[in-house]
This record gives structure tokens, C-alpha cells and sequence, in this order.
């Protein structure tokens, strides 16, 4: 594959040396996160139950914890969040609430003799209380007032405008700044805390630029951490910028990469499949960042416990699960251990997968798309390997070994089921349920097999046009990328001359930049519009994602860009493989790709496929989504999905090829998510059309469809799993 040379912008490295001075080799202070920590978070329940942080219901966690059993497994965190603090003192330090932790030291106590350790939750900057009362800094001359940023400005991104943000910047260059922070690290120590979360942390936490900026703030936790004598683990937070990854990474433990994994009101359970989804999406573009001397990317809590509140699936907790363990991610779990249920706990207590957490060595995504697959080279010929599928259709998952360089296994075992697979050569097959995972232990047969070669094209190279240009961008191929992509038909990039030796299925890989979810429409030659569902923490440092392609002999075309929404910024794309890569049976049709009618419109839609999603439709016969294209290679029943979004009930009309429509009863807790149904349905060979409406009442959004066969029949070959023929131009 061809090389991707990352570096940092120069700006923040610069403003960093600046700031802070030498930075220490690695980030693991006081040697407490050689692995990631694993554990209970009370911030999950705290979304369903906005009274439930008290010192009680602490205690409560930390004894149902222990009386769990999962300690055993290595569970020994209780971290309290947000909401315990209710003033500050005479330091300007904050303080418990006396109403709801009238001991808290007593509490940490508690937990500490349960074997756990505990967590607390705080920010950057000062709270507008402690700036008023102007409070002397322990053991220094200087106030608060000394230590503020002049003029006033936000200190986390919590803060506000103008010159009373309530949250304010410290300026660190002042004296006494340091010493503030020393001695609110030395109040948590003296209390006992083992953990501390930084929230509101910038670049990230939805404020990517700079006008903020708490890289200085962590640096000084860090040493307030390292001065206390205590060791203590430092979790920077949320969804923190990867361009300031060398702050994160020298003076944090871990950091939190994605936004909050809970629904926080905007659906009726703790989180749902969508934001499980989306860090499939952006933890790619992590992976390279992180292992024991770097620190371990955060991918929030494991909501796995509370049965059918958690708003998953057993098999999507499972994939949750896998992910996170790939990963390396602490693992802690939400919700309410006092109710933690039998499955939950079973997935929890698999100590194979936690092996895998536990590893060292972060997984790397190998394939990207509908079925994604994660590979975690051990060394000595071992690797895992999970193999995902996002649709809520069953799957066939397909994986050449070459595509990791091996020629088969000797050994795969099943690490959630615990099963010896046997030995497998040439390909590994599977099916997987809707949203499942598998998770395998591979020893990999002796020698290796030849890479293919791969074809790099840069993007500026390509054809532009509408919007699109060029852009430096330091860390790209070449230097620059292509920028201003989507929201529009015309606005897109063209790449005109991919040379394929045969007509097959190869590799793509797509280099892109993102902050957030972003998705590509793409189209080869005068094939169907597919789509790249993209995610990340940069719109500098290009991270991929590998798909299969069909190509035909010769020269090919490729097009990327998306007419309603926003694609990532695109750095290049490469063309490898030998013409065989495993292709999905399922076929994705996009709603706003197809033809709108009446009222029916498209837009914006971001936990949504193609990063949009069809509205207003129903309310008249005409107010219509057609899919005029819905292709299949035999005629037979297939399984279709339907991702729609609705608040309640309302009823979707499906009519196939003309026949009456079906009326389709379909329930949802928001607009802003889009959920899965399945059913299955005959379709002709060649052509159909599927129409979706309402002709009397309001109709649920619409996402996309997915038709898929089969999965028995595909996997005994009684679909096709080649190539399509093109259609005639």
C-alpha cells in the first residue's frame, strides 16, 4: 500500500514547543495506564436519571460492582461525572455538593475498601464563583484574578462570549497558574481520586480552532498529576482535535475521540445503534496514535447492561464490545450496575475479549464499508481479527487472507463463543446477523504472499469541478488536497485514468480528512452510486478506509462527491488488489439519490447514510420516494432494509413494481436517528422498482435501502458475488 507520511501542522507544534517547553517522551504519568482501565462511568445514568448523582447511589455502584463478579475480570473503577460539585473554597477550588456528597472523602473511602479506584469529573479554567470571590491561590501570594487571561475570554468550551464567559482561561505564563492547579490536583489526591476527567477539552469538544486553546491547561494537569504524588489517570474530553494529538498523547492517558455515546434525551433509551456506528467511522483515523506509549483512545461508555434501555441489540452490544476492544479502549460500562442483567454481565466477563483489550497492540481497520474488518498484529504469526457488518440484513463476510499477506490459518477460534474453528485457506467465510460481529483468534500458516501492487492518484491530479480546489495541506501526499466537495451535483472530483490488468473486484483505498461524520457518493464508470461513509478528527492529517471496487480491463473512471450533503476533504486515492477482492451481496440506494416527488426533499441528516436523509414525505399520494433501479442478479426473495426515522408511529406505503402498496407500521423515539427494519420481499431479475409514501397521513423519514439475498443461498453460491455488468451507455 502506498506510504502516508502524517505530520503535525506546524502552527500547533510551534504554539506548543511555546507553551509548554520540553514535553516528556510518552504520555503514561506515573506509570498508571500501561493498559486502559477498565470499569463504571455514572454519566450514562445520569442522562435517564437527572437525580441519581448522589454519594448514595455511589456507594450503591461501587458494592453492586463488587458484588457483580466482574472485578474478577478487572473491573475496578467507579468514576463519578459531572454534577457532584456545588461551590468552591476559600482556594477557589471546588467543592462538593453538601446536599448530595456530604463526605466524599468517605465515599472514596468506601470505594477503596471495595478493591476499586475512584474517578472524578472537572474542566479546564475557572467557574465565574471562585473569579468573583478572587480567592487566594494555596501557598502563593497571588488571587485568581492574578491567573485569568487578560482580556477575559472562555476558558473550556463550556464558556461563553465576550468578557464573562463564567468559564474563564487561565493564562499560564502568569505566576501562581501553575500553582492553582497543583493545589486542585492536591485537594482530589488528599481525597483519594485515582482518576480525573478533563472535559470540555480544546481543540475538540465541538471548538476546533483556536480562540480557546486548553493544550496548556493539560499540559498543567499533567504536572499538577505528576507533582502530587499520586498516581492518577488523566482522560482528556470530548471529541478532542487529532492535530493536537502530540499534547494528548505526552501529557494525558487517554483521550476521548468521539462525542457522548448517550441519546441525552434525543431518543428513549441510554444510546442506540447510530452512535455505535459513528465510531466504526472515526476511530481510523486514531489508530495510528495510539498504544502503551501513547496513551489509549476513548470511546466513552459500553451502555451493555440494562437489557432493552441500553436501545441495543445483543448482537450490537457485541459489536460494541468487539470494537472497543480492538481497539484498546477503556472499557466501562453505564447504566445502573444494581440492575446489571445476565447477558450484559456474560458479554462483560468474556476474559478472551478482554485479552484483546488488554493486548497492547490497537487493531487497524482493514476494510472499511458495510462490512468492515479489524486486524491486531501480536507478532510470532497471531493476529485478531473482527469482522463487522453494519447493515440489519444478515451477511455474508468474506476475508482473503492475502489481504493480510498471509497464505491461511492453522487455527481460528471464536473468542465469544470459545469454539476451535479449525484450520482455513485461501478464504475465511461467515455469516453474520444484522449489526453482529465476529471476533477470532488467527495463527497465521507459515510464509507470506506478495502484496499486489497499489496505484496512487492524487486528488489535485484529478478532474475538478463546480466548487472543488485545492488546498495545502502539510500532512497530505503531495501536499495539497481537494476541498469544497459536495452540496451540489457538479461539485465533485473525477479521477479519468484507473487502469485495471483484468476485469475484477479490487481494492480501494480512499485518504480523506474529516472532523466528524462526512460521507462520499461515489460512482465507477456508469455504474450505481455507492457510498463512503466517512469519519475522523482532522481536516489535516488523512486517515483511509479500504473498499472493493469493480473494474473493467482497461481504463476506468471514478467520481466522488455528494449533490446533497458533505463529503470529506479528499487527499488521494490508491487502486490495489488482483482482480478477486471479496464484494458484499447487499446493495445500498441512497433516498436522496432517488427521484423525489411532491413535497418529498432532501437534506442534511448526520447519523444518517450519505450524511442525508428524505423528509416531508406523505401527506398525498405524490409526496414519493422511487427507487427506479433496485437491481438483482436472479430472481428470488431477498432481504430488504428499510433505515428510516420517525417520533411515534406513523405508517411508510411500500409499492414494488407497481403492485398495491404495503402498509408498513413503523415506530421510533426521534428524528435524528435512523432506525433498521427488515423484511422480506420477491424481486425480478434485473430491474425493480421500489416507491415509498403515504398517501393520507405523514410518512417516516427515509435514509436508504439495503437489498441483500439470502444468506444461505449466497454463501452456497446460488447468488452471484461477481461483478455486475455495466450498464449500456
Amino acid at each position: 500500500m502506498p506510504d502516508r507520511h502524517v505530520v503535525l501542522r506546524p502552527m500547533l507544534v510551534v504554539a506548543c514547543g511555546l507553551l509548554m517547553g520540553a514535553m516528556p517522551a510518552h504520555a503514561q504519568v506515573n506509570g498508571v495506564a500501561r493498559r486502559p482501565y477498565l470499569g463504571w462511568s455514572s454519566f450514562s445514568q445520569q442522562t435517564i436519571e437527572p437525580a441519581f448523582l448522589t454519594q448514595a447511589n455511589m456507594i450503591r455502584q461501587s458494592d453492586a460492582l463488587k458484588a457483580s463478579g466482574l472485578q474478577k475480570h478487572g473491573y475496578d473503577h467507579i468514576n463519578l461525572d459531572s454534577g457532584w460539585m456545588g461551590g468552591f473554597d476559600g482556594n477557589g477550588r471546588p467543592m462538593p455538593d453538601p446536599a448530595t456528597f456530604p463526605d466524599i472523602k468517605a465515599m472514596i473511602d468506601h470505594i477503596h475498601a471495595n478493591g476499586q479506584k475512584a474517578g472524578i469529573y472537572w474542566i479546564p479554567g475557572v467557574e465565574e464563583p471562585a473569579v468573583q470571590a478572587n480567592d487566594p491561590i494555596l501557598g502563593t501570594s497571588y488571587h485568581i484574578d492574578d491567573i485569568l487571561a487578560v482580556p477575559h475570554r472562555a476558558g473550556n468550551a463550556f464558556g461563553g462570549p465576550g468578557e464573562s464567559p463564567y468559564h474563564y482561561k487561565i493564562d499560564f505564563s502568569r505566576p501562581g497558574a501553575q500553582a492553582y492547579i497543583d493545589s486542585v490536583v492536591a485537594l482530589f489526591a488528599s481525597w483519594g481520586v485515582d482518576f480525573i476527567k478533563l472535559d470540555g477539552v480544546t481543540p475538540g469538544s465541538y471548538s476546533d480552532d483556536l480562540h480557546i486553546d486548553n493544550r496548556d491547561d493539560v499540559a498543567a494537569w499533567s504536572k499538577a498529576i505528576a507533582r502530587s504524588g499520586r498516581p492518577i489517570w488523566l482522560t482528556v474530553s470530548w471529541q478532542v482535535d487529532k492535530d493536537a494529538i502530540d499534547v494528548w498523547r505526552t501529557w494525558s492517558n487517554a483521550r476521548r475521540i468521539d462525542d457522548d455515546v448517550e441519546c441525552e434525551g434525543r431518543c428513549a433509551t441510554l444510546t442506540n445503534w447510530p452512535r455505535i456506528e459513528k465510531r466504526f467511522r472515526d476511530l481510523p483515523g486514531w489508530q495510528d496514535v495510539a498504544g502503551p506509549s501513547q496513551g489509549w483512545n476513548d470511546l466513552d461508555s459500553l451502555d451493555i447492561g440494562d437489557g432493552a434501555l441500553d436501545g441495543l441489540s445483543l448482537d450490537e452490544k457485541r459489536s460494541a464490545f468487539t470494537l472497543w476492544s480492538m481497539a484498546n479502549a477503556p472499557l466501562y460500562l453505564g447504566g445502573d450496575l444494581t440492575r446489571l442483567d445476565r447477558e450484559g454481565k456474560a458479554l462483560a466477563s468474556n476474559d478472551e475479549v478482554i485479552a484483546v483489550d488488554q493486548s497492547g497492540r490497537p487493531a487497524t481497520s482493514l476494510r472499511a464499508g458495510d462490512l468492515p474488518v479489524w486486524v491486531s498484529d501480536l507478532g510470532g504469526g497471531r493476529y485478531y481479527v473482527a469482522l463487522f457488518n453494519m447493515n440489519a440484513t444478515k451477511a455474508v463476510a468474506e476475508l482473503a487472507w492475502n489481504e493480510m499477506g498471509l497464505t491461511g490459518a492453522l487455527r481460528v477460534r471464536d473468542l465469544w463463543s470459545h469454539r476451535e474453528l479449525g484450520p482455513s485457506f485461501g478464504r475465511y467465510v461467515t455469516v453474520l446477523p444484522g449489526h453482529g460481529a465476529q471476533l477470532l483468534l488467527v495463527q497465521a500458516m507459515p510464509g507470506n504472499v506478495a502484496e499486489a501492487p497499489w496505484a496512487s492518484h492524487e486528488a489535485e491530479a484529478a478532474t475538478l469541478s463546480g466548487t472543488a480546489a485545492v488546498y495545502d495541506c502539510v500532512a497530505c501526499s503531495g501536499g495539497r488536497k481537494v476541498g469544497g466537495l459536495g452540496l451540489g451535483a457538479d461539485n465533485a472530483v473525477t479521477f479519468g485514468d484507473i487502469v485495471a490488468p483484468r476485469d475484477g473486484a479490487y481494492l480501494m483505498r480512499i485518504d480523506a480528512m474529516t472532523q466528524g461524520l462526512r460521507s462520499y457518493l461515489f460512482q465507477v464508470n456508469d455504474g450505481p452510486q455507492q457510498t463512503f461513509n466517512a469519519g475522523g478528527g482532522s481536516f489535516e492529517l488523512p486517515s483511509g478506509g479500504v473498499v472493493p471496487v469493480c473494474l473493467r480491463k482497461g481504463t476506468n473512471r471514478i467520481r466522488f462527491g455528494n449533490a446533497v450533503s458533505y463529503p470529506p476533504d479528499l487527499d488521494r486515492i490508491a487502486i490495489g488488489g488482483r482482480g478477486d477482492a471479496p464484494l458484499p451481496d447487499a446493495r445500498t440506494y441512497e433516498a436522496e439519490s432517488a427521484t423525489l416527488g411532491g413535497t418529498a426533499s432532501a437534506g442534511f441528516g448526520n447519523y444518517f447514510s450519505g450524511l442525508a436523509k428524505v423528509g416531508n414525505l406523505g401527506g398525498g399520494v405524490a409526496n414519493a420516494v422511487t427507487f427506479a433501479n433496485v437491481d438483482v442478479p436472479t430472481a428470488g426473495v431477498y432481504q430488504l432494509e428499510i433505515d428510516y426515522a420517525t417520533k411515534g408511529a406513523r405508517v411508510l406505503q411500500m409499492s414494488l413494481n407497481g403492485a398495491m402498496a404495503q402498509d408498513l407500521v413503523l415506530d421510533g423515539s426521534s428524528f435524528d436517528d435512523p432506525v433498521a427494519t427488515v423484511l422480506e420481499v420477491r424481486l425480478l431479475k434485473g430491474r425493480n422498482t421500489l416507491r415509498f409514501g403515504n398517501a393520507i397521513g405523514f410518512a417516516p423519514d427515509l435514509d436508504r435501502v439495503v437489498v441483500a439475498p439470502r444468506p444461505v443461498l449466497a454463501r452456497l453460491g446460488a447468488t452471484s458475488r461477481a461483478c455486475p455488468a455495466e450498464p449500456v451507455r
